[in-house]
């Protein structure tokens, strides 16, 4: 008798059950997702404050940026952006030096992941390269924010680790630390509002 396979699916809030290895477009639901990355820590959670700071609002912001550095671009592009980290809500945020450690199993479980969420949402399951590499210029403008407003580093460290952001891009913008319920709704209600321009 063959050995019985372990299970590989999760039981989501929404009552899907979500294989994170074989993962269906059919099984992601953005309220499932939105909770998860509300209550997941970004940067292990060595950040000051009263609230971990979220990957939610950390996509929200992302989502921000890259609208700015890109103005008029396509509201499914900017869907993209809000979702970069989407499959964290499922398998946690590791810190870039664990990632790398960890090897390309990771990596591959987040790709398929990815994969599942954009076709969820009328993305492509591969973003457009162009697309993709204004998403991370934008991921590492936002991880600089972050990393010198609330993670305890200076600026010539952040300058190193994440580029010299562009101060227009970055003008004005602060880290925000607030109760996950709130990031959850503002989450969801950024979804909405893109997914019906994107409808439009």
């Amino acid at each position: 008798m063959p050995p019985k396979p372990a299970r590989a699916w999760q039981r989501m809030l929404s009552g899907r059950r979500l294989d994170l290895l074989d993962p269906s477009p059919l099984d992601v639901e953005i309220e499932d997702i939105a909770h998860g990355l509300a209550f997941v820590a970004r940067w292990n959670g060595q950040t000051i404050g009263d609230f971990p700071y979220s990957v939610a609002e950390h996509s929200l912001l992302v989502e921000e940026i890259f609208a700015r550095a890109n103005p008029g671009i396509a509201a499914r592009w900017r869907l993209a952006a809000l979702l970069h980290d989407a499959p964290e809500y499922v398998i946690g945020d590791l810190i870039s030096p664990v990632k790398a450690a960890v090897g390309p199993g990771y990596e591959a479980l987040d790709e398929r992941l990815a994969v599942a969420v954009h076709l969820r949402f009328g993305l492509p399951g591969e973003l457009p390269a162009a697309i993709k590499t204004a998403i991370k210029h934008a991921d590492h403008l936002s991880a600089w924010l972050e990393a010198v407003q609330i993670a305890g580093f200076s600026r010539a460290e952040a300058d190193r680790f994440f580029g010299v952001p562009d101060a227009l891009t970055v003008r004005g913008l602060s880290i925000r630390l607030r109760p996950p319920v709130e990031v959850r709704a503002e989450f969801i209600a950024r979804h909405a509002a893109l997914m019906k321009e994107v409808l439009t």
